[in-house]
């Protein structure tokens, strides 16, 4: 298959606003690919790469050489290409990726060309997202959607269950089960801004719920096999090797096997959180930091030969709680009474936890997808910042100012500090209106950053802040994310890092006297 009937896809995909043009769309272009190449299309189209990383980075995205004239590059040819650029290591690396990804793009078209820098840059924003795929996968092998959707879940991935859909059909995607050893991918929780719209999606008080800590953690996927355990993250790496204190903390449990799905967190010894950086630290790390991580568990997906996955939600929790120590468990409250809730939400976020998740006790795990059973709230902490420079948008955003450089207005200097990028958030109005606005305020434009006057005040939500050692504040935000322009705010009125920093001690406080 050539990759313009890919890129081609792309396009018409991200330019149909109908769910079912979409899938059209997808659907053909699986078929075309057949059983051979469905897995690389998929990822493609997924805006994912088959090798996750390749080790190529903005730097290798600029000064690109001239396109190809004709399209000849095919699906095969970018796949085994990315493979050899992945596998440089070692002196030298950067520059032969660099080169070996330019002699590449050397043989795409313009078209080509844009789609794959959208594709490594992480951009290719255009709407076939997990159950958009996993639908045209089941049109393209006329199948239905829901053994596509189960084998998914039970694979942990969607390409290799395209291939074989295509390949096999029911017979083959039925092959699929959940196997004790291999991750599955998570269940995903939706988002409500309150615990009263939580609780009416979910039909409390009606309906009882639970209602758990959400943890600022790692999310991990813990499989016990006799005595063997591993430890997979969310993205369903195996992170075993890092982590010996957590293979300790369930290695007698009475189980024969059994899937765990839980949080890893790095806790200080008042039991409030360490900052994000910490744990990830420590789940990234073959080093041991000398920072154990704690585990809290909230669901079990499989027990002694026994699938959960289909049980409600109120069973699996009492099976787990029938086999762990209390201090293994996630704290949790059932209660129909959403004032409980309340009181359960500002508990968990005064120990400095993100907030919490409401569970209905009656729906199974939906691995790989946003539940309707599962709603996190969370506390939103907005700012008011302003715009210090703008990077030029690619793909579907090419031609506007895209992603915006935010500063703290810094009341002891009369400067500004900065505390991060983002681009989401913005609607296509949005981008246009701060496109021009933006352009107005330049004072410099190297083809990649325009940097402007700082006067344009933007509103931004984020989850915390964090500490970070790539911005001379020493802070970033963590999620940012636009919710509006404020032209009728000055620069002057913008928040300041003082409040930031004040921010930051509730999110992490430093650690008490004599801790360390």
């Amino acid at each position: 298959m050539l990759l313009a009937e890919i890129a081609r896809t792309s396009r018409g995909v991200a330019g149909s606003p109908a769910r079912r043009a979409k899938i059209d769309l997808l659907a053909r272009c699986l078929r075309d690919a057949g059983p051979a190449e469905a897995a690389v299309a998929v990822a493609y189209l997924s805006g994912e790469l088959p090798q996750r990383q390749i080790g190529v980075g903005y730097a290798a995205l600029r000064d690109l050489p001239p396109p190809a004239d004709e399209a000849g590059l095919t699906v095969a040819d970018v796949d085994a290409a990315f493979t050899e650029i992945g596998a440089l290591s070692g002196k030298g690396s950067v520059a032969g990726r660099r080169e070996r990804l330019h002699a590449l793009l050397g043989r795409a078209t313009r078209d080509e060309q844009d789609f794959l820098i959208r594709l490594l840059a992480g951009e290719l924003r255009q709407g076939a997202l997990d159950g958009v795929m996993a639908d045209a996968v089941a049109a393209a092998a006329q199948v239905p959607a829901t053994e596509v959707r189960r084998a998914a879940m039970l694979r942990g991935a969607l390409p290799p269950v395209a291939t074989a859909a295509l390949a096999q059909g029911v017979a083959g995607l039925r092959g699929f089960g959940l196997e004790v050893g291999r991750p599955v991918k998570p269940m995903l929780a939706a988002s409500a801004p309150s615990m009263d719209e939580a609780f009416g999606r979910l039909g409390a008080p009606d309906a009882r719920v639970a209602v758990e800590w959400k943890l600022d953690g790692v999310r991990a996927q813990i499989h016990v096999a006799g005595s063997e355990t591993r430890v997979f993250t969310r993205t369903l790496d195996d992170i075993t090797g890092r982590l010996p204190e957590v293979v300790t903390a369930l290695r007698d449990l009475p189980v024969r096997s059994a899937v765990f799905d839980g949080e890893l967190i790095a806790l200080r010894p008042d039991g409030r959180p360490h900052p994000f950086q910490i744990t990830s630290a420590r789940t990234a790390s073959h080093k041991d930091p000398g920072v154990p991580l704690s585990v809290f568990l909230f669901d079990l997906l499989h027990l002694d030969g026994a699938d959960l996955l289909d049980r409600p939600g109120a069973e699996r929790q009492a099976a787990l709680a029938g086999v762990l120590p209390g201090e293994l468990l996630m704290p949790r409250l059932v209660t129909g009474s959403a004032a409980e809730a309340t009181g359960f939400f500002t508990d968990a976020v005064a120990h400095g936890h993100e907030g919490v998740m409401v569970k209905s006790l009656d729906t199974p795990y939906t691995a790989g997808r946003r539940g309707a059973g599962w709603i996190k709230v969370k506390p939103r902490h907005t700012l008011d910042l302003v715009v210090l420079a703008v990077e030029w948008g690619h793909g579907r955003r090419n031609g506007t100012l895209s992603n915006l450089h935010l500063g703290a207005r810094d009341p002891a200097t009369g400067g500004f500090v900065m505390l991060g990028k983002t681009f989401k958030g913005l609607t296509d109005k949005m981008l246009a209106w701060q496109t021009e606005r933006l352009r107005e305020l330049a004072i410099s434009d190297d083809s990649w950053t325009v940097h402007v006057r700082p006067e344009l005040v933007v509103e931004i939500a984020f989850d915390g802040v964090q500490r970070s050692s790539r911005y001379p504040g020493g802070m970033a935000l963590r999620f940012a994310r636009v919710l509006r322009h404020r032209p009728d705010k000055s620069a002057a009125e913008a928040d300041t890092v003082d409040t930031v920093r004040t921010i930051a001690a509730l999110t992490d406080p430093p650690p008490a006297e004599g801790s360390g």
